[in-house]
Parts: structure tokens; C-alpha cells; sequence
């Protein structure tokens, strides 16, 4: 929600009503981003002044006679031969094929800023060798494959190589920068005294810049009507990195954009700065609500990947030796002997900190998944009922909406989980509170969702309400733990409730408090089936600098401009853990949070923010999502505002949006204030039927889905992923962004069209099969397949070779399916064995990882279908049974025996529709969690 384009003239003494009443003055005559409230690279001062800097031989040189080596890691400086200043160059081989770079100043005024909580420990080293040394640099090993490291003295660079081949390399284009700290010329004398003796070797180092350029923005800056007052000066870092070989990267969310990254020669760069963006424009680098400043560069021989760790304002620039040429360029090319390689080139510039990079060499995708994952942990494992279908408005008016709402799903037979309440539900935007008048009895209100077994979640922002009659605001003021404005009084700014304060959850006191605020005897009203949404959480300041915070606010020691990523992040871990603790440790959480940076994946889920009710932003949310589940964030919803949140959906956008949305890893439908509402009964009854199959398809597959995210806490693995990351030796997989896959089994071609009759699917792999899963006809791969459509198709198919458990009975609920049977489906291809998994456990509570859970292994071979337990030292027992079968191109079998774990056979009853190759076992009956074999004669 975000609606600041009004509010910039307002006076800070608005009473919070009548500001909330302009804005939906405001609001209900505009629907578009206004991109003059948002900073160009031009109009953010270090950016423009480090991209000034045009490629050439680097100022840097390596000081070889530094350098120190020892069995975890090498130092080494390095001087900037124009102003004399010293790095410190670090070293590290990291275990899994991964090398940490950082660079910082050898002595640097103050501390600089360096990322804190975002890894999930000290990344474990393996040792450094020396391969051979001499005056123009030194050669080390980083161990397999003949992997080696070139540090070049003189102009300085670094070159990652595998045999004769280069991986990557670093400063190759000598555009490393590192703006050294330094004293304001007007505010110190050069006159040594008894109290600057100890800092005179800075003194004299700072006595340089004389002779260097004092450039606007340096010392202070301006945007609009604000002003930031820049303490520390200058601060700013660079470094390029060159990729031979690559013309494909992805990554770096978030932004609306194509999932392959565009060269940003003819435009701005890609910005990371989170931002709350008003109804975002599309296919534009500028930041948005998130931030990951991961990349990954992707060819057929090899995937690597660039995780900058650095929580300042970012902007990543790309260009490409290949940018431009056409298919028949680059055949021209070939043709001709052109022996240029490709070549992409990336350099990442951010305000403040320092440089500390992770270089991922693959060299597989999934191997980049792992290599990330071991620094920043897995996807939260969700409880079960959070893939389901999520209801939510802006608002829903009372407790008497809340139940009509309910109930009308029941009449209508369309299942859900979670139904949402916005910021309305509280009493005056006072978060952790309830409207006395509409919401007076809340745990009535839970326990009649409770009863049907379904769930609630409530909104809790990280603006709060300067209000001295208000418990939380005199807690986190009496405690100090608000941010700090430049001056040292608690900083306040403009959202929703009016005036706010801001807590400092960069600090670890804080994310305490606030996670006991959670607690049931402190959050009146909450129940256990009540979970939360940290929406606003760029933070969104109204009345800021880009409708975010003052940079020059304070974090304890530290500026909001070092920290401004991370805010996000913070909030969510400490919702998480306040959702956890309230339980006693027992229940997993679910927290949906709008802002996000490197590592947010561990704390619940994420959506891509304020979209609009447009064909265009139907499609953009696959490309968004993608990217997402690059860089660990699989719990993804692009479509989790389904018909989008502004404007109104026509019918048929909006059912297309429901087909989407059931196949993407969140599913929740949401809508503006100001829009009609918009219920899927709402349509008439042709509509409400195709919404309700969307639905219940979603439902089917729920075991499907639960496994997925099973994997992917286990792995770090996307569950939606590019066709790219199975395939990744087909370069007619490179840049599809229109289809994905689920998992490596299921591959989904939305209809994102407006009156489409036929959609194209790329099916990949020459060897593989594809059935469609609804008429179950059979395809092969490696081709272009035009797909007829109606308004009630979902192009998807089942990879040839593949098991899928579905539950075939669709409940009100998920929960109230639990103890329901499961139907396989079983998709064969001759040229392999036919997999699966099986996961099973309660569903909600953190026991998996006291081995409480059923992890099976299904296979299909030899005319035998099977299912063994993978995890023998675990422990549980399920109520749920195999009903079905169905195997998908076989043949007529005579008979069809079931073996139990106990030695018992028996006959299995089954019925075979030769004209599709379709084989259907019907009751073998057996439980779920034990071991069985089924045999095809």
C-alpha cells in the first residue's frame, strides 16, 4: 500500500485523518508511478560521480611485499597510486566451491559498515596455497579442477581461472573505487596539537585531497525538498567484474523486469534501494519494494553467480560485447570467424561500507544454490495451510464481513485458508490492537474460524503511532529503541496512523521486545491461528526523502544509509521469532513481508508488492518470481495480489490472474480500498466455476507443493524455477520468462494474454516426454508446441519419468484434508526410471526436525512401482492411504499384484484407456508411510 504522491505538501500538523483523507482524494484520480519522486543515477550523487568513471587502467596497484599468507586466508594491500591511500585486500577459499573477496581501508577513520545477521556463520575456509609469486603478481590455488587465483600487482586485478579458461575476473576494466573517509576541509585545522597527534598520519593523508576535486554531493546533498547532511563525506565503493563467455545474467531483485538482465549502457543501472514504489512502472530498472544483490551469469558450460554483501544504496551496471547484435549478426559472426568472444561485464557501485563479495563458481545451477545457501540459509518450511488460498482486502469492514465473506466461500465450494485483515482491523492504525466497534470480539471472530478449520492474518507495520495513550509507542520510546534523527531526538515521520515513530530493529534488544509483543497475553485478542504481514517496512516515511528515511538518520552508531536494506529483513526476523516463541518453539511461523534483502528467505514469504489490475503486470510476475527463487526467495508471490491490487479487473483478466496465481509458490488474492469488491462469486456463475477449478487445482497439488518446499528448505533449491536451471545446456531455454517450471516435474504455461485462443510452450530436453495434465496427451521435448485455449485452460505438463502425489478430494480447507488419500500420477518415459517423492509430517509444528516425518522414495521401473522409506530414523505414522493410480503412457497390463510391507499380495483392480496409453489402478488401499510394491504383468 503506498500513496504518498499527495502528501509531500501537507504540513507536518495534519491531524492523520484528514492526511489519510487527502490521500484517497489523491488516489482515486491517479493510478501511475510518479518516477519524479524517485532518484536517476544522475540524481543520487555517488552513483553519477562513481559512474563518471570510465573504464582504463586502474589507479591501484598491489604492495606484494605486504602480503601475508596463512592457512585460511591471504592479505594484501593495496595503493591508490593518485592519492596515496591504503586497502586491505582479504582473501578467502571458502568450503564449496566459493572465494570471498574484501577490500577496506588498511586505517580507515572510523569503522566502516559491514553486513551483520545476514549469513548464517562464519562461512568455514579451506586452505590457500602458493602456486608461484614474482614481481608482477602471484599465483594461488583454490583446489579442485585445477581452480586458480591470479592477483596481478601492477595496475591491480584479480582472475579466477579453471585450466586455460577464465571464470571471472576482477578490476579488469580498472573501475575499482573506494572513497577512503576523510575530514571535512572547512571543519579542521592543519595545525597539530596534543588532541590530534594520534590521528596525524590521517591528517597528513587527508592533506592530498587539496589537490582533488570537491564535487556536489559529496558533503551534503539535496532531492526535492530534503536535505541530507552527509557526516562521513564521501564513502562511496566500486569494483567490475568481468565475465568471458556469458551473455546471459539474471537476478539482483527486485525489480519489474525481463528474468534475463538488459545492459544498461543506454539507461540508468539497476538500482537496489527499498522503496515503497506507487503502482510500479514496468521494464524499468528502478528499485522497487526488495533488494538482493545477487547475480548469477549462466552459459551452457558453466553457472556462477556474485553476491555482493552490502546493505547501502546499490546500483549495478551491465553491458555486454554482444548487446545489440542480432540473430543474424551473430551468425555473421560465425560465419565470417569473428573471433570475439562474448562477454558480460557488471559493476556494482554502492554508497557505503565496504566491498565483501562471494564468488560462486558453480559450476552447476544447483550448485549455486547450495554455495548460497550455505551463506545464507534455506526457504523457511512453512506450515502446510500457507500454500493454500489466502483471501485478502483493503479492508474487510468487520467481524460481520469477515463471516459473510467465510461463509460464502462455503456456499460456493471453493476452499480456502487464510482470510486477511488490512490496516483497518486495528483501533487507529494502532498496530497490536483491535477497532473496539468493528473488531470487539477478535477471539470470537478466531474461534469461528478455528472451527473450520481455517486461519487469519492480521497486518503489523513498524510505524507506530506517537501517541502517549498508546502502549507500545511509551514502551519503544521509554526504552530508547526508536531510530534516531541526526540531531539525537527519536526520529518521526508521516504513514499511516499520522505522526510515527520508527524502531531501531537493527538492534538485537529490540527484535526481542518486539517478538514478545506477540505473545498471547500481550497482544490482546490473538489466538493461535492468527499469524502476521509486515507490509510498509522499506520503511515507508511519507514525508521522506523517496518516500523512505532521512539517510543521515542514526542506528546507534551507524547512518540509515549503511543499514537501509537490511530494515526489512529485520522486521520479518523478529516477527518470525515473536510467532515462534509465542507457541513455546513448537509452531512454525508464517510472515509475509513486503520488504527484503539477502537472507529474508528464512523468515516466511514475500510478494511483489502494489500491482495493477493490467495484462502487463500478469506477465511481469512470472519474470519477478523467477528471480526471486534465483536468489533463495522461493516463497514467492507475483501474483499474490491476484486481479491486481489497483484498478478493476474485466472477468477475464481476472481469471487468467486465478490460473496463474494456483500455480505459483504463494497464492493469495488482494484489492485496493477504493475497487469494487471483488469475491470470486462476484462474476456470475460461469466465472465462479472457472475460479473455483483454478482453486481446487491449487488444492490437488498441495502434497506436490509441500514436498517442493520441503526440497527446498533441504537444498535452497527455487521451487518455481526458469526452464534454464533444468535444462542447462539449451539455449532456447536461456531467456524464456513466459513459462516455468515447479520443481523439475511440472511445467506451466500461464495464459497471460487478452483473448487468446492458443498459447506457444517451449518443452525442453530431446529426450524427454511431457503429458499434458489434463487430457494426459503426450508430447515430446525439445519443440515449440501451440497450444489451443479456452477461458478454462492451464496449459501444464508432467515431465515423462516423474511421480506426483495429488489429493484428489478438495475440503474447505487443507487442514481439513490431512488425514485424506492420495492419488499418483505416474508419468512414464522408456528411457528412464520413473521418480517421486512422498513428504509427509502434521503440517504445522517444527517435530520434522526431531525426525518426525515420513520422507518416501517412489519408483517406477521394470514394470514395478514402488515405495521405500529414504528416511528409516525417522519416525511417523499417517492416517492417508493410496486411492489411485494413474500411469500415464503405459501398456495394457493382464494383471496388476500390490506386495505389502508384510509379504501379503493381492489383486489390484484397474481399468486401461488404450487410446491415450493410460492405465488406471483403482483402491490397492495401502497406507501411505509404508513400504509396497506394485507389479504391471
Amino acid at each position: 500500500m503506498i500513496y504518498y504522491q499527495c502528501v509531500r505538501g501537507q504540513r507536518l500538523s495534519l491531524m492523520a485523518s484528514v492526511l489519510l483523507l487527502w490521500l484517497a482524494v489523491c488516489l482515486s484520480g491517479t493510478w501511475a508511478v510518479d518516477k519524479g519522486n524517485f532518484k536517476t543515477c544522475d540524481q543520487s550523487a555517488f552513483c553519477k560521480r562513481q559512474r563518471a568513471l570510465k573504464p582504463g587502467e586502474s589507479p591501484y596497484r598491489a604492495l606484494l611485499e605486504t602480503m601475508e599468507l596463512t592457512n585460511t586466508r591471504l592479505t594484501l594491500q593495496l595503493i591508490n597510486d593518485n592519492n596515496k591511500v591504503r586497502l586491505l585486500l582479504e582473501l578467502y577459499r571458502l568450503q564449496g566451491n566459493i572465494t570471498r573477496v574484501k577490500i577496506n581501508e588498511l586505517k580507515p577513520l572510523k569503522p566502516r559498515y559491514e553486513v551483520p545477521d545476514v549469513l548464517i556463520r562464519e562461512p568455514p575456509t579451506e586452505p590457500l596455497s602458493l602456486l608461484s609469486q614474482d614481481e608482477n603478481g602471484v599465483v594461488l590455488s583454490l583446489g579442485a579442477e585445477s581452480q586458480r587465483v591470479i592477483v596481478s600487482a601492477r595496475p591491480f586485478r584479480l582472475d579466477i581461472m579453471e585450466g586455460r579458461d577464465v571464470l571471472m575476473s576482477l578490476n579488469s576494466r580498472g573501475l575499482l573505487a573506494f572513497e577512503h573517509l576523510r575530514m571535512r576541509k572547512d571543519t579542521f585545522s592543519y595545525k597539530v596539537t596534543s588532541t590530534v597527534a594520534s590521528v596525524w598520519d590521517n591528517i597528513k593523508r587527508t592533506a592530498k585531497e587539496e589537490e582533488e576535486k570537491v564535487e556536489d554531493g559529496m558533503w551534503e546533498e539535496s532531492f526535492k525538498s530534503h536535505a541530507d547532511s552527509k557526516p562521513s563525506g564521501p564513502s562511496a565503493v566500486s569494483l567490475d567484474f568481468s565475465l568471458p563467455g556469458v551473455e546471459h545474467v539474471y537476478g539482483i531483485p527486485e525489480h519489474a523486469d525481463t528474468l534475463r538482465l538488459k545492459t544498461t549502457d543506454n539507461g540508468d543501472p539497476y538500482r537496489l534501494y527499498n522503496l515503497d514504489v506507487f503502482q510500479y512502472e514496468l521494464y524499468n530498472p528502478m528499485a522497487l519494494y526488495g533488494a538482493v544483490p545477487v547475480m548469477l551469469a549462466h552459459n551452457a558450460q558453466r553457472t556462477t553467480g556474485i553476491f555482493w554483501l552490502n546493505a547501502a544504496e546499490t546500483w549495478v551496471d551491465i553491458s555486454s560485447n554482444t548487446a545489440g547484435k542480432t540473430v543474424f549478426g551473430k551468425m555473421l559472426d560465425y560465419v565470417q570467424g569473428s573471433s570475439e568472444t562474448p562477454q558480460t561485464d557488471v559493476r556494482w557501485i554502492s554508497e557505503s561500507g565496504i566491498i565483501d563479495v562471494f564468488i560462486m563458481l558453480g559450476p552447476t545451477p544447483k550448485d549455486i544454490f547450495s554455495q548460497y545457501a550455505s551463506l545464507t540459509g534455506t526457504q523457511s518450511f512453512p506450515p502446510l495451510s500457507a500454500l493454500a488460498y489466502h483471501q485478502c482486502r483493503w479492508n474487510y469492514n468487520d467481524q460481520k464481513d469477515v463471516q459473510e465473506v467465510d461463509a460464502g466461500f462455503d456456499e460456493h465450494d471453493i476452499p480456502y485458508d487464510f482470510i486477511w485483515l488490512d490496516i483497518e482491523h486495528t483501533d487507529g492504525k494502532r498496530y497490536f490492537t483491535w477497532d473496539p466497534h468493528k473488531f470487539a470480539s477478535p477471539k470470537e471472530m478466531l474461534q469461528g474460524l478455528v472451527e473450520k478449520k481455517r486461519k487469519m492474518v492480521a497486518i503489523v507495520d513498524p510505524h507506530i503511532k506517537v501517541d502517549s495513550n498508546y502502549k507500545i509507542h511509551n514502551e519503544i520510546r521509554s526504552k530508547g529503541f526508536y531510530i534516531k534523527n541526526k540531531d539525537g531526538g527519536d526520529y518521526e515521520g508521516w504513514c499511516w496512523p499520522g505522526s510515527a515513530g520508527y524502531p531501531d530493529f537493527t538492534r538485537a534488544d529490540m527484535r526481542a521486545w518486539w517478538a514478545s509483543m506477540f505473545a498471547y497475553d500481550q497482544y490482546e485478542g490473538s489466538m493461535e491461528n492468527l499469524y502476521t504481514w509486515n507490509d510498509m517496512n522499506e520503511p515507508s516515511v511519507f514525508n521522506g526523502p523517496e518516500v523512505t528515511m532521512h539517510k543521515d538518520a542514526m542506528h546507534g552508531a551507524w547512518e540509515h544509509r549503511d543499514v537501509h536494506n537490511l530494515y526489512g529483513f529485520y522486521v520479518q526476523m523478529a516477527t518470525a521469532e515473536g510467532l515462534i516463541q509465542r507457541s513455546g518453539g513448537v509452531e512454525r511461523p508464517f510472515v509475509l513481508t513486503r520488504a527484503f534483502f539477502a537472507g529474508s528467505q528464512r523468515y516466511g514469504a514475500v510478494w511483489t508488492g502494489d500491482n495493477a489490475a493490467e495484462w502487463d503486470h500478469l506477465k511481469i510476475s512470472i519474470p519477478m518470481c523467477l528471480s526471486l527463487g534465483l536468489v533463495g526467495i522461493s516463497f514467492c508471490g507475483g501474483e499474490s495480489d491476484v486481479g491486481g491490487f489497483f484498478k478493476s479487473p474485466s472477468t477475464e483478466l481476472l481469471v487468467r490472474w486465478y490460473q496463474t496465481g494456483a500455480y505459483q509458490p504463494f497464492f493469495r488474492a488482494h484489492a485496493h480500498l477504493d475497487t469494487p469488491r471483488r469475491e470470486p462469486w462476484l462474476f456470475g456463475p460461469e466465472n465462479t466455476a472457472l475460479i473455483r477449478e483454478a482453486v481446487r487445482q491449487r488444492y490437488t497439488l498441495l502434497p506436490y507443493w509441500y514436498q517442493q518446499f520441503y526440497q527446498a528448505h533441504q537444498t535452497g533449491e527455487p521451487i518455481m524455477r526458469p526452464l534454464w536451471v533444468e535444462y542447462p545446456q539449451d539455449p532456447a531455454t536461456f531467456a524464456i520468462d513466459d513459462e516455468f517450471l515447479i520443481g523439475r516435474d511440472l511445467l506451466v504455461h500461464p495464459v497471460t494474454e487478452e483473448g487468446a485462443r492458443g498459447v506457444t510452450a517451449y518443452l525442453p530436453g530431446k529426450d524427454e516426454l511431457w503429458f499434458d495434465v489434463h487430457t494426459f496427451q503426450k508430447h515430446n521435448g525439445a519443440q515449440n508446441l501451440y497450444i489451443p485455449v479456452t477461458m478454462s485452460s492451464i496449459p501444464v505438463f508432467q515431465r515423462g519419468g516423474s511421480i506426483i502425489p495429488r489429493k484428489l478430494r478438495v475440503r474447505r480447507s487443507s487442514t481439513c484434508m490431512e488425514h485424506d488419500p492420495y492419488t499418483l500420477y505416474v508419468a512414464l518415459n522408456p528411457q528412464r526410471t520413473a521418480e517421486g517423492e512422498l513428504y509427509i509430517d502434521d503440517g504445522h509444528t517444527f517435530n520434522y526436525e526431531k525426525k518426525e516425518f515420513i520422507l518416501r522414495k517412489l519408483s517406477f521401473t521394470k514394470n514395478i512401482l514402488s515405495s521405500v522409506n529414504m528416511a528409516p530414523d525417522a519416525q511417523f505414522s499417517t492416517r492417508s492411504w493410496i486411492e489411485r493410480i494413474i500411469i500415464l503412457g503405459a501398456s495394457k497390463p493382464s494383471k496388476v499384484t500390490l506386495k505389502t510391507a508384510g509379504g501379503q499380495e493381492s489383486q489390484v483392480e484397474f481399468e486401461f484407456d488404450a487410446s491415450m496409453s493410460v492405465l488406471t489402478l483403482r483402491k490397492p488401499g495401502m497406507n501411505a508411510g509404508v513400504d509396497w510394491s506394485v507389479t504391471l504383468q
